[in-house]
């Protein structure tokens, strides 16, 4: 199992200023790179300060040119957002200004908020249509001349300018959940995005089992990779642990204003919703997130990593934007480094070692 990051810019007070926010993300990427995680992804948001991404492409490009290795991906893309052709083109030239690190993740979209804004009177729901219709799209403009007819966009003979630097384009990724959607995903040779969300230690299974049946339903496509993401901090001392789930309960409430379009937004700042009006309560539990979360101590960090690579997860994602202290996220990364990847890496060496002498 490889490991990935979820960074992003967030702002919750305009006393911090965008010179601050772009500083802590450029050193976490610094301190990603170095550390040997796999790839580093970005969301696409509008409008609000949580989560300053307008452009995912601009910031890859921008973080491309101060790491070396790591792997720049986009997760994700909102589809009802884009033109096919201007997504294409946009990707492509990603794809050459990282030198060839762009991986490709694409998903319906997440905020009802947004979507008023982006995208008027589209459902938040519907964005699966847009995400179905477009890709296709982009991977035949990557190849070629392409007109396109569909129930979105149409436009006649066109192709990618540029073209991507990688072979056949980036790897696509799609963020999945529900059964359709990864039977769709996996059936056009995408990979997967995944998240258990805030469930208990099941839905890792439950989703893996989706992932398991789409892959055998579609034996003529090569096994595609699985990424699962959960809200990660690692702390020295098990009682640390209050802080962690402090900011993920009332990061919650945020994104139940956005999810649920219940809240007000002031000048890109969204109000935190009341309890009261937040979905399953159960999520909201001090003791359950602490649990549920990938939260605790490096020891108590492997062992609920181990949950993920019996499922079967190729690439375990540490989502880290969530109003954490930003010296809390250093150090997360840094003892995830030290500490919980070269456990993983001495099993793989291991598993390799018993396959070489044929066990």
């Amino acid at each position: 199992m490889k490991f990935a990051v979820s960074l992003g810019m967030e702002r919750f007070s305009p006393e911090t200023s965008m010179t601050a926010v772009m500083d802590n993300l450029l050193q976490l990427a610094k301190i990603a790179d170095a550390g040997g995680f796999e790839t580093i992804w970005t969301p696409e948001h509008h409008t609000i300060e949580c989560t300053i991404s307008p452009n995912p492409f601009q910031i890859l490009t921008w973080l491309s040119q101060h790491t070396s290795r790591i792997r720049l991906g986009t997760a994700t893309l909102a589809a009802a957002y884009w033109n096919p052709i201007r997504l294409a083109g946009e990707a492509a030239l990603c794809d050459h200004l990282t030198n060839g690190r762009l991986e490709f993740g694409i998903a319906r979209g997440a905020y009802q908020y947004e979507f008023d804004r982006m995208a008027p009177g589209v459902q938040q729901q519907e964005g699966v249509g847009y995400m179905k219709e477009l890709v296709p799209a982009v991977q035949k403009l990557w190849a070629g001349d392409y007109a396109h007819e569909g129930q979105y966009w149409n436009f006649p003979r066109a192709t990618s300018v540029p073209k991507p630097l990688q072979k056949g384009g980036p790897r696509i990724w799609v963020a999945a959940r529900d059964p359709g959607t990864f039977d769709w995903a996996i059936g056009i040779g995408a990979n997967i995005l995944s998240t258990p969300l805030s469930f208990p230690a099941a839905e890792i299974g439950v989703l893996a089992s989706k992932f398991n049946k789409a892959v055998a339903d579609h034996p003529e496509v090569k096994r595609p990779k699985f990424m699962m993401q959960r809200r990660t901090c690692v702390y020295d001392r098990a009682d640390d642990w209050h802080l962690a789930v402090e900011h993920s309960m009332n990061y919650g409430r945020y994104f139940e204003n956005l999810m649920q379009n219940i809240g007000t937004v002031k000048n890109g700042f969204p109000e935190a919703v009341p309890f009261e009006s937040v979905k399953g309560r159960d999520n909201y539990n001090p003791e359950n997130i602490r649990k549920n979360l990938m939260f605790g101590t490096p020891d108590e960090v492997i062992v609920k990593l181990l949950d993920y690579e019996a499922a079967g997860v190729d690439q375990y994602c540490l989502g880290l934007s969530f109003n954490l202290p930003f010296e809390l996220q250093k150090k997360t990364l840094r003892l995830f480094t030290d500490e919980v990847m070269p456990f993983f890496a001495q099993r793989e060496r291991e598993t390799q070692q018993l396959a070489a002498a044929g066990y």
